[in-house]
């Protein structure tokens, strides 16, 4: 990794959904200073207000959904309209505990209701989509409530704003600590990302510079946790960070050590996760511009992380 010495300090802004307990570890371990980052995280209100900010400099980087870059990048129905040129540096995790949940005063089995979603067409609402149509609800039968980022959602779920969500990173244990219930996990749609690394695309050596070493030192973070030596000061990060109980965030650490919905080992971006992204939007939005995603990813994704 590069010192502080050989290098001039870069400032970058990194626009996430739910707080990265990794960033904030490679905080304390003084790994971001050490590669000459000043890493400031800044909180998402939606998708589509990620990528606006993306586009108009207000975030370097974005922690996101790998479905949100395929839109952005290819698809011009997307949400802003627009396409713009994008690239997936690392891949950050498979989801961390990402499923389907039910409001506290939703009966079983699974039926016709309201589906909170961040936006109808994007990112996890595929997974949502699939889960109600494996149990027999299509989305001609429910109703579609555009509710915002993830932690904005377990808040809508607990008041009764909308039936289902989908929901992960810890704002899940939440829910389930205020009486919501699990319907199924993504695992049973078939081998996910949940969350990438990505940013726009560029030529600017010294903008590529600095988003390298940010993922070098996420990547070196990563592979620090997965060790397991830090789990008691993971679980320390985690507790305040997501509002967890102890008992909540040792569950939290367990699914970051899953191999199936946790961190990602090396942070690369393997092509059959990839494929499940693009045939959960072939299915549930389908759209002859997905053609242009091609099967070897090299248009979107750093092929120094991409595998498989």
């Amino acid at each position: 990794m590069a010192t502080a010495e050989s290098v001039v300090t870069t400032s970058l802004t990194v626009g996430t959904f739910t707080p990265s307990f990794l960033i904030e570890l490679a905080r304390r371990d003084g790994r971001f200073a050490a590669a000459g980052l000043d890493v400031t995280e800044a909180a998402v209100s939606s998708s589509p207000q990620q990528f606006r900010s993306l586009a108009a400099g207000e975030y370097d980087v974005i922690f996101t959904n790998p479905d949100n870059v395929v839109a952005y990048q290819f698809l011009s129905d997307n949400p802003l309209g627009q396409t713009m040129p994008l690239r997936v540096m690392a891949g950050i995790d498979r989801g961390l505990g990402l499923g389907l949940f039910r409001g506290p005063e939703v009966a079983e089995p699974v039926h016709a209701g309201r589906l909170g979603v961040d936006v109808a067409g994007s990112g996890f609402a595929f997974v949502a989509y699939e889960i109600l149509a494996r149990h027999g609800v299509a989305l001609s039968d429910i109703s579609i409530e555009t509710l915002g980022a993830t932690p904005k959602r377990v808040d809508a779920l607990v008041r009764g704003e909308c039936d289902y969500t989908i929901l992960n990173a810890g704002n899940d244990l939440r829910a389930v600590a205020q009486g919501c219930v699990a319907v199924a996990a993504v695992t049973e749609v078939g081998p996910y990302l949940g969350t990438v690394l990505a940013a726009l695309d560029t030529t600017q050596p010294r903008v590529l510079e600095a988003q390298d070493r940010l993922r070098d030192v996420l990547r070196d973070t990563i592979e620090e946790v997965r060790t397991r030596r830090r789990d008691d000061e993971v679980v320390s990060i985690v507790a305040p960070l997501l509002h967890l109980s102890d008992a909540d965030a040792r569950r939290h650490l367990d699914c970051i050590h899953d191999p199936s919905t946790g961190i990602v080992a090396g942070a690369l971006v393997d092509r059959a996760s990839m494929e499940t992204i693009v045939a959960l939007r072939r299915r549930h939005r389908p759209s002859d511009q997905l053609d242009a995603v091609g099967d070897g990813w090299t248009s979107l994704v750093d092929p120094e992380v991409l595998v498989g």
